[in-house]
């Protein structure tokens, strides 16, 4: 069996996988680098990301152009053959600095070798045609396929947007600034997690097969504009991991961070978390406490609390205090103790396709389910909150459904809490609620409200 496999080889590998298995993208590419990567350059662990990340957010898109130039209908292909095509036209036509016919004979290579004409004549049509393709002129199909999104999660934007920022919205789906690292100032000052990082962030910029990585576009460590304590970088190499291992940081996007800001906690505070896993804002809670109070830290599912112990443990957080709980079914010794409460709901995620492709398509009829349980959630979750307390909802998608008309619901049902309005670095909420555009924002779609308990 062969040992040292190819960019290329590892990512048709993983994209077969994903098709058949069904497995989330992330938890493929993480499994993969864990396995191989000490075997591949830097270099190489980009092309292979980059080439995984890439097919899987441009499937609708790859398919449609696939479709365009074979001389077969796509539902008689098999996977491995549509991989290879699907690899050969992404390279051709979003990664300028692969030389089209590297990317034609790789990908032919990667096809079966009973089909590998077909695969050539696809591609190389394609390139003949100076790499054109038509879309519809404009509606839903036309978005659904420009942006690759199914055509019920293109309502969705578009029912809660209208078309032009839904456009905008998923334009910048495709772009990815790197990682977000929150610094545990416990521990060191994020002027010294900078110079850490900072110092480790040169290598080739070639991968194995002489070609340029364009996965590394980004060059140096960032400072948030956002959130002060959150540092970029370019991608998780051996000196982010072994910080995150010794608890320097831990990942989190500024979205996510922002969300714990606006809870507000403060040192000695009694706070629950009522959807925690897998903990980040646990942790950036448990750290604007400076690890002195209480945080009550639950989840619904059991197999995640141990994400939420072993961070906890790793950034020496002593305060917190992970159990099983249903939000929707709070613990009674719990009712009106605690000084502030967050309800991070399920949600469909629409806000970060960015980071988790496959959401692009999404079933609909389950996101349409999620309003009731998010309603069920938030008002178990103000179980906990005293007089004078704040509750904090929020979400990482952007469905108004899911967002606004929750939080307007829960409000018209419960009269003692009120809407508190709250600002962030340039930002600020609306009727105590704010909704973070990633094309406006930079960072994640997100939605939060804050809310304050009057009796």
């Amino acid at each position: 069996m062969k040992k040292n496999y190819t960019a290329r080889e590892l990512a048709a590998a993983s994209l077969v996988s994903f098709e058949k298995n069904g497995r989330y993208s992330n938890l493929e590419v993480d499994a993969t680098l864990r396995r191989v990567g000490m075997s591949l350059s830097a270099a190489d662990c980009g092309l292979y990301t980059r080439l995984v990340y890439g097919v899987v957010e441009r499937i609708l898109t790859l398919d449609h152009i696939a479709a365009e130039y074979s001389s077969r209908k796509l539902s008689g292909v098999d996977i491995e053959t549509l991989t290879a095509i699907r690899l050969g036209i992404y390279q051709l036509l979003y990664m300028d600095r692969v030389p089209d016919f590297a990317a034609v004979s790789e990908s032919v290579d990667l096809a079966p070798s009973r089909s590998r004409g077909f695969v050539n004549g696809v591609l190389r049509s394609f390139l003949r045609s100076k790499k054109k393709f038509t879309l519809p002129v404009s509606g839903r199909d036309y978005i659904s396929l420009k942006y690759s999104v199914s055509p019920e999660i293109c309502d969705i934007f578009t029912d809660s947007w209208g078309n032009e920022t839904a456009e905008r919205i998923l334009s910048s789906s495709f772009n990815n600034e790197g990682v977000a690292l929150r610094i545990n100032t416990l521990r060191l000052s994020v002027d010294k997690a900078e110079r850490i990082l900072s110092e480790n962030e040169h290598d080739d910029g070639f991968s194995s097969d002489g070609l340029t990585d364009e996965s590394k576009d980004i060059s140096q460590v960032k400072r948030s504009s956002l959130c002060p304590d959150v540092l970029f970088v370019p991608r998780l190499n051996k000196t982010a991991r072994d910080g995150i291992s010794n608890g320097f940081w831990f990942v989190q996007d500024e979205a996510s961070r922002i969300a714990s800001t606006v809870l507000g906690a403060r040192p000695g505070d009694k706070v629950a978390d009522c959807c925690a896993a897998p903990g980040g804002k646990t942790f950036s809670t448990a750290i604007d406490m400076e690890n002195t109070g209480e945080i009550f830290s639950f989840d619904l599912h059991k197999n995640k609390l141990s994400l939420i112990k072993e961070g906890s443990d790793r950034l020496g957080l002593t305060i917190v205090n992970v159990a099983e709980r249903d939000a929707g079914r709070p613990d009674k010794a719990l009712f009106g103790s605690c000084d502030r409460v967050l309800c991070d709901a399920p949600c469909s995620g629409l806000g970060v396709i960015s980071k988790k492709p496959e959401i692009r398509y999404k079933d609909a009829q389950s996101v349409s389910r999620l309003p009731e349980v998010q309603h069920r959630v938030l008002t178990g979750a103000s179980s906990y909150v005293k007089k004078g307390g704040f509750l904090v909802y929020s979400t990482c998608t952007l469905n108004r459904r899911e967002n606004e008309d929750v939080v307007r619901r829960f409000l018209s049902e419960n009269s003692s809490f009120i809407p508190e309005d709250f600002a962030v670095s340039d930002l600020r909420s609306e009727n105590g609620m704010l909704t973070l555009l990633p094309h406006i924002s930079g960072c994640d779609g997100f939605f939060i409200a804050k809310m304050r308990k009057t009796r």
